[in-house]
C-alpha cells in the first residue's frame, strides 16, 4: 500500500518501485484505501477477462433460451412495463 502523502512526495518513482513486485498498488488517503493503481497490461488483461466471462454468460443465456427477438423498442418496453 502506498499512502497519499508518499505519492505526493516520491512521485511516481513510488508507484514504480511497488509495481515492480506486485501486479497493482493501493493508495490509501487518510488510512483509507481509496485507489489502485495497475501497470496497462495488467488491467487489459483484466478488461479482456471481464469481456470473456461477459462473452460466456452470453453464451450460457442463448444456449439455455432466455434471450428475445424483439425489436429494441419493444424490448426497451417489455423491460420497463410500457
Amino acid at each position: 500500500m502506498i499512502t497519499a502523502n508518499d505519492l505526493k512526495t516520491k512521485g511516481i518513482a513510488c508507484l514504480e518501485e511497488s509495481l515492480s513486485t506486485q501486479p497493482e498498488v493501493v493508495i490509501t488517503v487518510r488510512g483509507k484505501e481509496s485507489f489502485v493503481v495497475m501497470k496497462m497490461a495488467h488491467y487489459r488483461y483484466l478488461r479482456e477477462m471481464e469481456l470473456e466471462a461477459a462473452f460466456y454468460e452470453a453464451q450460457q443465456d442463448v444456449a439455455a433460451g432466455r434471450f428475445s427477438k424483439n425489436s429494441i423498442e419493444e424490448h426497451v418496453n417489455e423491460l420497463f412495463g410500457e
